[in-house]
């Protein structure tokens, strides 16, 4: 079966929460946990959730993703943008003779007018586009620069860049309450230093509990820039829930996916928005008591409220949830649920 162009808009909330570990350290700030000083709101980044994406995509599904650490050397250098963007400079079989032939050369290492760098950057675009689906989901600016080297012309470096706006964007996350940060102190296996008899300290900063909420827009009118197609959304929310699920790192595991919602359009151009402040945490007085999932209940009776108000412009709602999840009212018999592997 074809694999279709994304054609209507959607909205994504997705929830996970955290026991006893760290969602999205700061390294400007001892890695402690990222948090809102003025509300105790924790925040995690889109960049966090678009690398547990990636991830998952990459070593669970084989996919190709761009935004990844690659060393090129025996020294352990790591490419930087500029230098991974090239691995994507290769023939699609679809070029006329004289780009064939531009390709070629550059491939080889050979030397091209400046006037044929578009003809490359063109080829890393297209290239880019169908091999790495984090591309096609989130866009990049992709830095380029040719070098004097690699141009017939004597001149400096030729700076540019390829630019593809990403159909997916997620605001930042925040809990749904409250949070504290724990401060645990604890020793090493290993000696501080050569012939010392005390080993070493270490510092960790931890949330005892946090119940973190994400919202993102699917932009179809972005996405057939990127070539988004179905297949690509259904892993991603795929890559959402189960890599969440997987992030079994030291500072990370502790992290499991509770609901996770997509509403689908069919007004072009038209989206709800702020779905994250659509459902609130009910059912406890002190919030940073919270430990489980077990002392509260979530309350969707607003977002509820506002697709109902919205039912002729919404297509199809479909979701995933938790089964140990508490939620009022109950979800609708209309909702499909999503079968995520």
């Amino acid at each position: 079966m074809e694999n279709k162009i994304l054609e209507k808009r959607s909205e994504i909330l997705f929830c996970y929460d955290v026991t006893d570990a760290n969602p999205n350290g700061d390294p400007l700030d001892s890695n402690k946990p990222r948090i809102d000083e003025e509300t105790g709101i924790n925040i995690v980044t889109d960049v966090r959730l678009k690398r547990t994406i990636r991830d998952y995509l990459m070593n669970f599904k084989g996919k190709e993703i761009f935004v990844r650490e690659i060393i090129y050397d025996k020294e352990g250098h790591i490419q930087d943008a500029k230098l991974r963007a090239r691995d994507f400079v290769e023939l699609t079989g679809d070029e006329k003779k004289e780009e064939k032939e531009i390709i070629t050369k550059f491939k080889k290492g050979e030397k091209i007018s400046k006037k044929y760098i578009e003809v490359i950057k063109d080829n890393i675009r297209k290239n880019i586009i169908k091999k790495a689906i984090d591309i096609r989901l989130f866009g990049a600016t992709i830095p380029l620069e040719f070098q004097q080297k690699e141009i017939i012309e004597k001149s400096n470096p030729i700076r540019s860049s390829v630019t593809l706006t990403g159909p997916i964007q997620f605001k930042m996350g925040r809990s749904l309450h409250k949070v504290e940060i724990k401060h645990i102190k604890g020793t090493g296996a290993f000696a501080s230093k050569k012939n010392a008899e005390q080993k070493t300290f270490r510092d960790e900063f931890i949330l005892p509990y946090s119940f973190i909420v994400f919202h993102g827009i699917i932009n179809e009118t972005a996405g057939k820039l990127t070539q988004l197609t179905d297949e690509d959304v259904n892993m991603m929310l795929d890559a959402m829930w189960n890599g969440t699920k997987n992030l079994i790192s030291r500072s990370k595991f502790g992290q499991m996916p509770r609901l996770l919602i997509k509403i689908t359009y069919k007004e072009k151009g038209f989206f709800i928005g702020d779905l994250e402040k659509k459902i609130k945490i009910s059912g406890v007085e002190n919030t940073l008591k919270i430990r489980s999932i077990k002392d509260f209940t979530i309350d969707i009776s607003e977002l509820l409220n506002v697709l109902q108000k919205n039912e002729s412009k919404v297509d199809s709602v479909d979701y995933k949830m938790d089964e140990a999840l508490s939620v009022k009212p109950e979800i609708p018999n209309s909702w499909k649920e999503l079968k995520l592997e």
